[in-house]
């Protein structure tokens, strides 16, 4: 190794001592050599930048920017994903005035140019050199920038120019100089959301670019050199300045005379300024998701959703969603009304309410006054007695909120998404973001693991009063909002009445690690469901998504399909990109089980209480569902079944420290219940689902796909036969209609104890009817 070494050094040496010698004594020759090469390693440079600059395709790709169209199942544009508030027009369509000042101002040379004015580059380097920056960069440049600004970047480097430079010549080379100042004109941005000339026009001038007059049009030109700086709204003065010079430019240029020039700069400054909003379109809340999904899907398949022109089918029923959306809101104003009564200012709304302070001291304004130095008691006074703010306090925390979904059972197809009354006033999506506690909506699924076990619906538990003792000691006394009857009931008649406590003796038998796996597996996936003995009675909170889930599971069989939005994107020429298939069904619960858990539910429409869906909305169809109410009436559900739909509704208010302060309206049955009902009522009536079909049949074109996924065993469930049960003869319990079967012996023993509450819950009210206010449900959960 060492005489490696020392033969390298020995050869390198004269190498070295006569590169030295050259350049301490440089030849002719070598100086012009050494001339030639920075222009080489200039050029080579470049020629190494060009593949970082945007290209050819890209470039064509950017011009006919095309953002993503979203349709609904049965064809209605519902929205369209534009990257900003933008609408393009041709050049023809502009003022002429706007050319004019445009090329007077920025690049008076445009027409001459290849895409680089080198006058103009030297005139601005020799200028900042000397100290006063100026820029250099032309039409195309700007153009260049705008359309690329993380390609190309903004920072004042010879790289970022250099590929400015490169980008602009191939632009130069596609597009004739029309089709170049039509782009920039349509791209570049002039604040409050208005891209583009278009809206520029329309956002300070309440008028179409083509209408501008000169003076107009010198305005928004002058923007361009800094759209903040010569706001026209907040700095007139400076826009007004800015808008002079751009009409001196244009007398300077030929484009005006010196009487032209010399009249309009003498006018002032007037504006009809309204900022441009996009349309809001429809199902607002479904678009949020959708949004996030499609921007995955695009980015994995390389697409841009802004750009390329996707057209997205989703499997929204516009029928549906416009129906979803009024009952939502007329239900909201109808609670509303009930809200600002129970929350009066004059009565309960008191600033000597410890909630109503816990709500200052939580708001944003006692922050403020925190930081600034005021005592918690100056604070508090101050805006304690701000009639104002405690105007807004009260309407922002007594908002009575609602969402409602509705999905195709056999398909998984979601058709109705609605997450608030209104999306302006509330962005928050009550469908799938919010975890409420269901109450007794979530009932069902402990009477279909129990169903699993073997229990028939004649079995019978006793109605009294009953304790379990939790594994840290405690007692659990679940309680109806009527005193216990002494008699036995049947579960039919448990689920059909919502009585607590058949459901907590049912749970112990079942097991609360059973139901929350049924739960699971059937579509309440999403949120943990906290395995303890209360979760029979909906302690543990989830979202209405997984909630109608769970139900489409039930009304298809007990076959779980994981719900979809989208069915398939295609481009602007039609060519499909891609398709989405109905996933194949998990059998979760036998059908045998199913249809007794289907038959039992429909006594909740048919007399239990979910009766208002035949008396109040007359609907003849065959249905199943449950309602549900959570402690001191803070959340109200309905979610119901049909062959071909199921719906639910949530009610109540974003913060559940607050409540409709009422035992009649607070219920799901008064709350979530209209909701459904009208949005069932309005489907069976157009004929969107069949009338006559029935739970657990299924669709011809559908059953059969179904049957090729399962092998070959799907069959129409049967209903739950009645004859091996007793004949029933309604009589009355108090105050509930029961019937004879019912009633049996009084001496019957609950089951043993199982496992431990984490915490008890509300009782649903078992009159579905009745308006006299229920007792208070003892050691019953707060909502969440």
């Amino acid at each position: 190794m060492k005489l490696d070494l020392a033969r390298i050094q020995a050869q390198a040496t004269p190498l070295l001592r006569r590169a030295l010698h050259h350049l301490r004594h440089p030849t002719r020759r070598g100086i012009l050599w050494g001339i030639a090469a920075i222009p080489a390693l200039c050029l080579l440079y470049v020629l190494m930048l060009i593949p970082f600059t945007p290209s050819t395709s890209d470039i064509r790709k950017a011009r006919i920017t095309e953002p993503a169209r979203i349709l609904s199942a049965d064809g209605k544009e519902m929205a369209v994903f534009k990257r900003a508030n933008r609408a393009w027009v041709k050049l023809d369509e502009m003022s002429p005035h706007l050319v004019k000042a445009l090329v007077a101002t920025e690049d008076h040379r445009f027409y001459e140019h290849f895409g680089l004015d080198w006058r103009r580059t030297a005139s601005a380097a020799l200028s900042t050199f000397g100290g006063d920056r100026q820029g250099g960069s032309t039409i195309t440049q700007q153009l260049a920038r705008n359309l690329y600004p993380e390609e190309i970047g903004r920072a004042p480097t010879l790289n970022r120019k250099l590929k400015e430079a490169i980008t602009a010549l191939k632009i130069e080379a596609l597009y004739s100089k029309d089709e170049i100042l039509e782009t920039y004109l349509n791209t570049v941005p002039f604040l409050y959301n208005a891209f583009g000339i278009e809206m520029a026009a329309r956002t300070y001038f309440d008028k179409p670019a083509r209408r501008l007059d000169v003076l107009e049009s010198a305005t928004l030109i002058g923007m361009l050199k800094g759209t903040s700086y010569y706001n026209p709204v907040l700095n007139p003065e400076r826009a007004e300045q800015r808008r002079n010079t751009v009409l001196s430019q244009m007398f300077k240029r030929g484009e005006l005379t010196e009487a032209e020039f010399n009249r309009l700069k003498k006018r002032p400054m007037r504006l009809d300024f309204e900022r441009q909003t996009e349309a809001p379109g429809e199902a607002q809340h479904f678009m949020q998701q959708l949004r996030k999904w499609l921007i995955e899907w695009a980015d994995q398949n390389d697409y841009d959703i802004y750009a390329d022109g996707l057209v997205v089918h989703t499997t929204i029923d516009s029928r549906l969603q416009a129906w979803a959306t009024q009952a939502v809101q007329r239900q909201g104003r109808q609670l509303q009304s009930v809200a600002d009564s129970a929350w009066a200012p004059s009565s309960v709304w008191s600033i000597d309410l410890d909630m109503v302070q816990a709500f200052v001291r939580e708001s944003s304004a006692y922050k403020k006054a925190r930081e600034a130095g005021q005592t918690e008691s100056e604070a508090m006074a101050r805006l304690t007695g701000d009639a104002a703010f405690m105007k807004a306090l009260k309407e922002e925390k007594t908002q009575v909120q609602a969402g409602f979904m509705a999905l195709d059972p056999q398909t998984g197809e979601i058709r109705a998404w609605v997450g608030s009354r209104d999306f302006e006033q509330d962005q928050f999506d009550h469908v799938q973001q919010a975890r409420r506690q269901p109450g007794s909506t979530f009932k069902p699924f402990v009477y279909a693991a129990a169903f699993m076990q073997g229990a028939k619906p004649t079995d019978t538990l006793p109605d009294k009063a009953i304790e379990i003792e939790t594994e840290g000691g405690d007692v659990w006394r679940p309680t109806d909002s009527r005193p216990p009857s002494g008699r036995n009931i049947t579960l039919r008649s448990g689920l059909v009445y919502s009585k607590n406590i058949i459901t907590a003796q049912l749970m112990q038998q079942v097991g609360p690690e059973k139901v929350a796996d049924l739960a699971r597996k059937m579509g309440v996936n999403e949120s943990p469901l906290e395995e303890v003995m209360s979760l029979s009675l909906g302690t543990s909170p989830v979202t209405l998504y997984e909630m109608v889930t769970g139900y489409g599971t039930m009304a298809n069989g007990g076959r779980y399909i994981a719900p979809r939005f989208v069915t398939r994107i295609e481009n602007r020429e039609g060519k499909v990109l891609g398709e989405f298939s109905m996933p194949k069904p998990k059998v979760v619960l036998p059908p045998e089980v199913d249809a007794t858990l289907l038959d039992v539910m429909r006594g909740v429409i048919d007399k239990g209480t979910g009766s208002a869906i035949r008396s109040r909305y007359g609907l003849r169809a065959d249905l199943a569902g449950k309602t549900g109410t959570t402690q001191n009436n803070t959340d109200g559900w309905f979610i119901m079944m049909h062959g071909q739909l199921v719906g639910g509704a949530w009610v109540g208010f974003n913060d559940n420290r607050i409540t409709l302060r009422s035992d009649y309206w607070g219920r799901g049955s008064q709350s979530a219940l209209p909701i459904v009902g009208e949005v069932f009522q309005q489907a069976l009536r157009n004929r969107v689902i069949d009338a006559r079909l029935r739970l657990g049949q299924h669709d011809p074109d559908v059953i059969k796909r179904v049957n090729d996924w399962l092998g070959g065993v799907l069959q129409p469930a049967a209903p739950a036969s009645a004859a091996s049960e007793p004949e029933e003869e309604e009589v009355t319990m108090g105050d509930e209609p029961v019937t004879s079967a019912d009633v049996v012996a009084s001496d019957a023993t609950p089951a043993a104890s199982g496992a431990a509450p984490a915490s008890p819950t509300a009782s649903e009210p078992v009159s579905s009817g009745a308006s006299a206010p229920s007792p208070p449900n003892e050691g019953a959960s707060e909502g969440t």
